[in-house]
């Protein structure tokens, strides 16, 4: 008796009631303009497609659009962007005018929308460079993330968003697990921008094969920490509802032995139901390995049949009925009858014509059950059809797989080099370093002479260095770029000689510690090419040459080798390369003092690059100009250049490119500095289609906000991830670290916020001394050795007092040499730098005991260029050093609450409604504290005393705390027992108890 199973939409929802509850909330907030994404893990055959069916026709019956895509194992290298393109394509033949209308106004749509035409080829315009190099003949941009691939994203994310503004949108993007580098970016950068569109992604993967190493892996852990990102554990069915599943699926009803047996063979996975009930009733001889019970049940088919599903498993996509009968080699009528059993039987599905396996896992046991000639022999068909007839988009991908599997190097190799060459063109640089490496891989395989013309070894290893590069893989850009080194031939070109050299330096530099190393290899690619005449090559060499030589603190040369550079430039046109260098003679300037021949050069610099169409150019000379407004706290004029610049960025498409992200970044902390607060969480999100480290570069100020806001729980779940990235960029470590003090010192956890203090003053003494930074870093640390200082000395623990006031003076010492020894960017200490030396100093002065009040003064003076929330922190400290002193302190009090409420700064305002609370202060727009509800004989600053007994305080630490004399908690505390009928302290305070007059103390108070 064979039981077909009713597969497909027919299939019941079973035991899913909790996940479809979840993704109709998350569809609901959707359409309430609060865009999300949910992300479902489960093991092979657990039933998320089905579940993402299930969902699909929910939000389309409620109107929404669906757009489904789904991700193919192509194995190494993949097609880059896969289920987006078969995702967005109903959007490209949409009859809609609005939605044709979206599509049209973004020609980068083009890369994954074929109706739109070819990928558009980058113009001159796009290639300019950021960081002392430019590609030769300008053909590439020079940033961390491609610039198409960039534009591509926001292009993606700017349709999806206007036809949102119609419909809610949905897109359901099946098996992440075999996404390609490109598709992952693309994912992490919609999900990362996710505000408020009426837009839902969902997404699902197979957890068990997300391992240690998987790619995908990375990319999960840093979505999930994103408010807007919830994830769905898709887990197998317990035994009863794997019997119900069993009963719904069965066409006729089974013994209860049958349906037992099924439910403990299959372990609850739906997939391994299904295909035991579609075997046999009786499936007591079928193996327990899942390939095994696959197999079996194929077995039963005819030899035809079986033969054209092994044919479907090594095509591994989708496949028409003419590239079945050719590979096959049956006859028509064979072939069909062969299809019809396999699809009858629900082994096989028709999807827009072509015929796929339902199951993934099905394909890989049919395709792990081929012999090495047998499949060799088939991909070798495939190939063959392929080279025949063209394949549109990922021609040349789908022949290297195909030729690659077969054995066939020769027609690999140009296939390899051309789908490289597709995806730069798609911005997938990813995949475009997969086809790089697996053509270096195959390279000594094929011979010489059926070698491409124009490529060898030494320019593939110079390619793979640079997409290694742009698609976030710093390590493996400085190993290529090595071997490529190690493959120069002694009687290579000096050009070419020059070239290759260069390269290494600058994959070195984007990595820590190896600038040593970086000045070595651009000064070898300097020796080859400084007696030859002026060309692009050298004159690319001398602006990478100087912007090195200014790193290492050598101006005098960095000066020579740029004016070199400018005017070999002149020479031969080379205007990137001249402004380039401009940019460097700028920073150069300002590094001498002198701002305004820094700032000219720089403007000069900026309408080159822009005349010329050098974005990235443009945009570098852009933050620099920012940055040298910021150096001597020129607030408003820093802000207005770093706007323009991320406005600039934006408009381009080069949004999170390297020195897009970079001025986002300096406009994020000139922000906070100044007030201007961001009322929405977008301004701290990076593109996540940028690498991790970068990204971080935004977090790590952004962080500061969550904490001056109080959004503790928040920022501590960010700060462990990005202690991880102190490595990867030194301001990581001081904007991050900065946050953590601060995170430490609210949540009262001083001992924390002196540890990652020490931290992090250690571990920049390792990697560069004296940082100006360490000023900042030492202030905020004092901070909390003072409070540490202060509550030994409460406590009677002079021990620890001591203690205290030896680590303050360490802090003091390693911040007032990082003033003396720093090198500051314009050469002399500016604002910033003396105002945070002067809160040093101030904060200091509250180690030993009470802080100087006219020290806290001078440091909120210092502030007062601009740097509001900093300057309302030191006014605060003031208000403090002024009551332990007996002087008033109303003025500083409002003051500082005023900044503090408009700012939104919850900790610093509850603090100091604290203060002003226990100093008897009233602050305007504050509310009294009620009387409590039951009859209290107690004042307010009896009970504030008989609170502080309770815990242990003596008179002297109570006088301490409200700032008040021993002499007076003592009156206090003979009027409480008075008015309890208390003979002592201890009576008081239990009778207090008693009364409800007192409530019990918080732990940790």
């Amino acid at each position: 008796m064979h039981l077909v199973p009713r597969l497909g939409s027919g299939i019941p929802l079973v035991a899913r009631t909790h996940e479809m509850r979840r993704l109709r909330a998350a569809f609901a907030r959707a359409e309430r303009r609060e865009a999300g994404a949910v992300l479902i893990a489960g093991d092979a055959g657990v039933g998320k497609t089905r579940l993402l069916t299930a969902l699909g026709e929910h939000v389309a019956a409620g109107g929404a659009l669906v757009l489904t895509g789904r991700c193919i194992d192509v194995r190494d290298g993949g097609l880059p962007y896969l289920p987006f393109a078969e995702a967005l394509a109903p959007l490209g033949s949409s009859g809609d005018p609005a939605v044709a209308g979206a599509v049209r106004s973004r020609p980068a749509l083009a890369r994954l929308l074929p109706q739109s035409g070819e990928p558009a080829p980058m113009g001159p315009g796009e290639h300019g460079q950021v960081s002392g190099g430019e590609r030769e003949a300008a053909r590439r941009p020079r940033p961390e993330q491609d610039l198409g691939q960039l534009q591509l994203f926001d292009a993606v994310l700017g349709v999806l968003t206007e036809v949102a503004e119609s419909r809610p949108v949905v897109i359901l993007l099946e098996d992440l697990h075999w996404a390609d580098p490109s598709t992952r970016n693309l994912l992490s950068f919609l999900v990362s921008r996710l505000r408020a569109q009426r837009l839902l992604i969902v997404g699902s993967y197979r957890e068990e094969d997300v391992h240690r190493r998987h790619p995908l892996r990375g990319l999960l852990s840093e979505l999930v920490r994103l408010a807007t990102v919830e994830q769905i554990e898709l887990r197998p069915f317990g035994p009863a509802d794997a019997r119900t599943f069993v009963e719904a699926l069965a066409d006729e009803p089974l013994p209860p032995d049958v349906v037992a047996d099924i439910v403990a063979r299959s372990e609850g996975n739906p997939f391994f139901v299904e295909e035991l009930l579609a075997t046999n009733a009786d499936c007591r001889d079928l193996p327990a390995g899942l390939a095994e019970v696959l197999l079996a049940r194929l077995e039963r088919f005819p030899a035809e049949t079986r033969r054209v599903l092994r044919v479907i498993s090594v095509a591994n996509e989708p496949v028409s009925h003419a590239a079945l009968a050719e590979v096959a080699a049956l006859g028509e009528l064979e072939l069909d009858e062969a299809l019809r059993e396999a699809v009858q039987h629900h082994v096989l599905v028709i999807e827009d014509g072509f015929y796929v396996f339902r199951h993934a896992l099905l394909q890989e046991a049919v395709y792990g059950d081929l012999l090495p000639g047998e499949r060799t022999r088939m991909h070798a068909s495939y190939a063959a059809r392929i080279r025949a007839i063209p394949q549109g988009r990922g021609h040349d991908a789908k022949l290297a797989f195909h030729s690659l599997e077969s054995r066939d190097y020769v027609t690999a190799l140009p296939a390899l080099l051309s789908a490289m060459d597709e995806a730069e063109k798609l911005g997938a640089p990813g995949a475009a370093l997969r086809h790089a490496e697996q053509a270096l891989s195959i390279w000594d395989a094929v011979p010489v002479a059926d070698r491409p013309d124009g490529v060898d070894e030494l320019k593939l290893l110079h390619e793979a260095s640079y997409f290694a590069g742009t698609s976030g893989e710093p390590e493996r850009a400085v190993a290529y770029a090595r071997s490529a080194t190690e493959a120069l031939a002694t009687d290579a070109p000096l050009d070419r000689a020059a070239k290759v050299w260069r390269r290494l330096g600058e994959a070195l530099l984007s990595l820590e510690g190896t600038l040593d190393e970086a000045t070595q290899a651009v000064d070898r690619a300097y020796e080859l090419v400084k007696d030859t005449k002026p060309s692009s090559v050298r004159a690319w060499v001398l602006a990478t040459r100087a912007g090195v030589l200014r790193a290492i603190d050598q101006p005098g040369e960095a000066l020579d080798s740029a004016l070199t550079a400018v005017s070999d430039a002149r020479a031969v046109g080379a205007v990137g390369a001249e402004a380039s260098a401009l940019i460097t003679l700028g920073t150069l300037a300002d590094s001498a003092g002198d701002a305004t021949a820094a700032r000219e050069r720089l403007r000069q610099a900026i309408r080159k690059a822009r005349d010329a169409g050098a974005l990235n150019v443009e945009l570098r000379g852009m933050y620099f100009l920012a940055l040298s407004y910021d150096d001597q706290a020129e607030m408003t004029e820093a802000l207005a250049h770093a706007a323009r610049g991320v406005a600039r960025a934006e408009g381009s498409g080069l949004t999170w490119s390297s020195y897009g992200l970079e001025l986002r970044a300096r406009q994020l902390y000139l922000r906070y500095l100044s007030g201007d607060w961001p009322a929405e969480d977008a301004a701290g999100r990076a593109g996540r289609g940028v690498s991790s480290a970068v990204a971080a570069r935004i977090l790590a100020n952004w962080v500061l906000f969550l904490v001056a806001r109080g959004r503790f729980d928040d920022a501590g779940r960010l700060l462990p991830g990005l202690r991880h990235q102190w490595q990867a960029d030194i301001q990581i470590a001081l904007s991050s670290g900065d946050a953590a003090v601060e995170l430490a010192f609210w949540r009262a956890d001083h001992f924390e916020a002196v540890r990652v203090t020490e931290e992090l003053i250690a571990w920049l003494e390792k990697i560069e001394p004296w940082l100006l930074g360490g000023i900042r870093i030492a202030a905020l640390g004092l901070a909390s050795v003072a409070a540490r200082a202060a509550d030994a000395r409460l406590r009677g623990d002079q021990q620890t007092a001591d203690e205290m006031v030896s680590v303050g003076r360490r802090l003091l010492e390693h911040g007032r040499r990082c003033a003396v020894d720093g090198t500051p960017r314009s050469g002399t200490l500016g604002p910033e730098g003396h105002a945070w030396l002067a809160r040093l100093e101030a904060a200091a002065s509250g180690v030993s005991g009470p802080g100087d009040p006219a020290l806290w003064s001078a440091a909120a003076t210092a502030f007062g260029y601009g740097a509001v929330y900093e300057q309302a922190m030191c006014r605060y400290f003031e208000a403090q050093a002024l009551l332990a002193h007996g002087l008033p302190a109303a003025d500083a009090l409002e003051s500082v609450h005023s900044v503090a409420s408009s700012l939104g700064a919850l900790p610093l305002r509850d603090a100091v409604r604290d203060l002003a609370h226990r100093a008897r202060v009233d602050l305007p727009g504050v509310t009294p504290a009620a009387a409590p509800v039951a009859a209290n004989p107690l004042t307010d600053r009896e009970r504030d005393v008989l609170e502080r007994v309770a815990l242990g305080r003596t008179n002297r630490q109570v006088g301490e705390e409200l700032y008040i004399s021993e002499k007076t908690v003592s009156v206090h505390l003979s009027r409480v027992m008075a008015k309890l009928g208390a003979s002592r302290r201890a009576e008081a305070v239990a009778i207090a108890y008693d009364r409800g007059l007192l409530t019990t103390p918080a732990a940790g108070d």
